[in-house]
């Protein structure tokens, strides 16, 4: 069916597509649909009401969402036997969304011209703007009706609008079944996912009374040589044209780094270790629960389509083994010279990342010279801070900037020659993790492992003839928990900015479509006038998971730096409540709706996360072991004295005898002895620490090691359920019955 909408200087041609009875049994067996057999009459129930239940709580997580999905005992279609659950009614037996399906297979199927050049293909003709767009319908407005009705008679999409997009709804757990039989599959388990957010809760209690208790001791744990009188320790310039200054000038920012470096870190940092362990584990059970219901546990897109940009630049065709169907393809000769091409950006830009960090070092370290030059003595006391500052906020829009240039980047190189569409996925998210990992991470991991490393009074370590930053005067720790906070914040922030930015070219691409309507009342006329597809073309196009997928890079944020920022998880958490609501409504308001896709799990993304868990317990024992100052804290405790009294004196050494006669006086410099050597000390303090990284690592990777053989991936009830439904299949697709 076809119909014409005028609109000012334009002329829109929709042509409306649906499938016959006929037409829908035939694709439903040939991409192997599932339908029902039984419906399971088992309760769901997730656990923490379990939990609450239990201990006979009230959940007030929980909401009473109207007309759940069933949930059935399925198997693959067959058109000789139609004797399925519900087969009598041909109108309701398939759901809209396996409609869809069927229709969009179709259409990705059908040639348009040479099958042998790709013109094969709806996306195709997208990408040549032949059609401007392609989309399923949604199913009626999202505004809920007045004057108010029983909430059963709600559409899916009000439903989702009433009980999930809503900000009332940010206490409540999301109705998966009701996104999942809107959206399909791969969107449900996203959002699925993001219960992530729920584990934050745990994450940022404990990361929270941790940051609390630094403030009982920033009162009680204070060596009395920093901060009482008498102190007379004279230190060396921070710079080249620095003065020299007193050890107690440092008092109040000491203070403020036990905020971020105090005994309860470790704890913290190995609660967030088997933390980031447990949900992993968790999130395997679930994924596994959800894919069997929603009946995805055994799909393998085994005849996935070739994609129709590698169709089209393919130089040769290949029949597929699988099918037996002439499609293009690759030879390996040009697959490895593209593949070593695309290793070749990879490393340029890494390179990029690297030079514009080392830019930012030099900014840092130059600015804080020309600030201690200046005429006002307020500044010159806090040159190192503000120059610190500034470059982490110029930092993170290297960061933003270098991303969006990449991922454009990225698209072109995994363009070349993937010829599936999950294929092409997962190489370009884990092309762009790779960057991104480096980009987000290289500033963090140089202050926390190499920063500080300037040399000694008389023998400075220099970078391009500029002398080696030296740690803030709180210590690394406090500058690598401000560099987390304005990235982690910032990012957050931005992301908040841009979805507001979202907001406002939705509503600008209505008001355009429609520019003669200048009132908003006659612009909500209008929507309720306007027909089912000329209002959803008027929505912006769903780009994918992807962009939404990449903001949980702060799960590293939260887990490799943690020890450093304790306030990391509560940030996060914060975040992912909004982050939450606002793809709600994106999704329900704002999107077309996007083609259902299935899946039965998150893809590359869980080994991703699986990397980045493993990387944290690494990264924060070395944070402890090297960064923090609890080592030396707890080496002088136990062998000199338990007090702390002394412990200033005990990390400081005199500047070299060569430093004194060229400068005729003395200053304090760090585990040396008169000739710049390294103290005995030095070595014991360095053995301790490598001992204490291989029995953290240890100790933390045996106890994550023993949860996961201890919980199974798939619960016995899942596995019974799968068991039951093979079984019923069996039966009703046996020939001989």
């Amino acid at each position: 069916m076809q119909k014409e909408v005028l609109q000012t200087k334009k002329r829109i041609c929709f042509v409306l597509l649906s499938a016959p009875w006929s037409v829908l049994c035939y694709y439903a067996e040939e991409i192997s649909l599932r339908v029902p057999l039984q419906v399971v009459t088992a309760p769901i129930v997730n656990w923490s009401e379990q939990i609450l239940s239990k201990l006979s709580l009230p959940n007030l997580m929980s909401q009473d969402v109207p007309n759940p999905p069933p949930d059935y005992y399925t198997c693959q279609f067959r058109t000789n036997k139609l004797e399925f659950l519900g087969s009598d009614n041909k109108d309701t037996f398939f759901k809209t969304t396996q409609r869809h399906q069927v229709l969009y297979e179709i259409l990705a199927r059908t040639p348009y011209g040479s099958v042998k050049n790709g013109e094969v293909g709806v996306d195709r003709l997208l990408n040549e703007q032949v059609f401007t767009a392609a989309y399923p319908l949604h199913e009626g407005h999202y505004q809920l009706p007045t004057p108010p009705v029983s909430p059963q008679s709600l559409s899916l999409r009000q439903i989702l609008y009433a009980y999930w997009a809503q900000w009332s709804c940010c206490r409540h757990y999301q109705p998966l079944d009701h996104i999942r039989e809107y959206f399909g599959e791969k969107i449900a388990l996203y959002f699925a996912w993001l219960f992530y957010t729920g584990w934050l809760l745990p994450a940022s209690v404990v990361g929270t009374v941790i940051f609390l208790i630094g403030f009982w001791l920033v009162a009680t744990d204070v060596p009395n040589e920093l901060c009482g009188s008498g102190n007379s320790f004279i230190m060396c310039p921070l710079c080249n044209i620095c003065s020299y200054w007193n050890y107690s000038s440092i008092c109040v920012t000491y203070k403020a780094g036990l905020l971020f470096d105090n005994g309860g870190t470790v704890f913290l940092s190995v609660f967030m270790s088997l933390w980031a362990i447990t949900f992993l584990e968790y999130w395997k059970r679930t994924c596994s629960s959800l894919s069997h219901r929603w009946d995805c546990s055994e799909f393998q897109d085994i005849e996935e389509r070739p994609r129709p940009e590698f169709t089209a630049m393919a130089p040769m065709t290949m029949r597929n083994p699988v099918t037996g169907v002439e499609e293009p393809y690759f030879p390996e000769n040009k697959r490895f010279n593209r593949t070593l091409t695309g290793c070749m950006v990879i490393i340029i830009m890494v390179a990029v990342v690297l030079i514009f960090l080392t830019a930012i070092i030099l900014y840092r370290t130059i600015l804080s010279i020309i600030i201690y030059k200046s005429e006002y003595s307020f500044f010159s006391f806090s040159a190192g801070r503000i120059a610190s500052f500034s470059g982490s906020v110029l930092n993170l829009l290297v960061i933003l900037l270098l991303s969006r240039i990449y991922t454009a980047l990225a698209h072109i190189l995994t363009r070349w020659m993937h010829r599936t569409q999950t294929k092409y996925e997962d190489m370009f998210i884990l092309k762009v993790f790779v960057f991104q990992f480096v980009n987000f991470y290289s500033s963090p991991v140089y202050i926390a492992f190499f920063k500080g490393f300037i040399g000694y009074p008389g023998n400075y370590n220099t970078l391009f003839g500029v002398r080696n930053e030296d740690c803030g005067a709180g210590g690394c720790l406090i500058d690598l928990a401000q560099e987390l906070l304005v990235i982690m914040v910032g990012k957050q922030l931005i992301n908040n900015i841009q979805e507001f930015i979202s907001k406002v070219k939705s509503w600008w691409q209505k008001r355009k479509l429609n520019p003669q309507l200048k009132e908003a009342g006659q612009e909500a006329q209008r929507q309720e006038e306007a027909s089912p597809w000329e209002a959803d073309y008027q929505l912006l196009v769903c780009e994918g998971l992807f962009s939404e997928y990449l903001e949980m890079i702060q799960f590293g944020f939260i887990t490799i730096f943690v020890a450093a920022c304790p306030l990391a998880p509560l940030f996060a958490l914060i975040n992912n409540w909004v982050e939450v609501r606002l793809d709600a409504q994106k999704f329900v308001t704002e999107y077309r709706r996007p083609v259902v896709e299935r899946a039965q799990d998150i893809g590359i993304w869980f080994p991703i996360l699986q990397f980045i868990a493993h990387m944290a317990v690494l990264s924060n024992a070395f944070l402890i072991a090297f960064t923090s100052s609890f080592v030396p804290r707890l080496y002088y405790r136990y062998t000199r004295d338990s007090t702390l009294s002394g412990f200033i004196n005990f990390t400081l050494a005199t500047s070299p005898l060569s430093y004194q006669q060229q400068h005729n006086t003395s200053c304090y410099w760090a585990f040396r002895d008169e000739n710049g050597e390294y103290l005995p000390e030095y070595f014991h303090l360095l053995a301790i620490r490598l001992g204490f990284v291989i029995i953290f690592e240890h100790v933390v990777f045996f106890i994550g090691r023993l949860i996961d053989l201890m919980v199974p991936d798939v619960s016995e009830e899942v596995e019974m359920k799968i068991k039951r439904e093979h079984y019923m299949a069996k039966e009703a697709l046996a020939e001989n019955q």
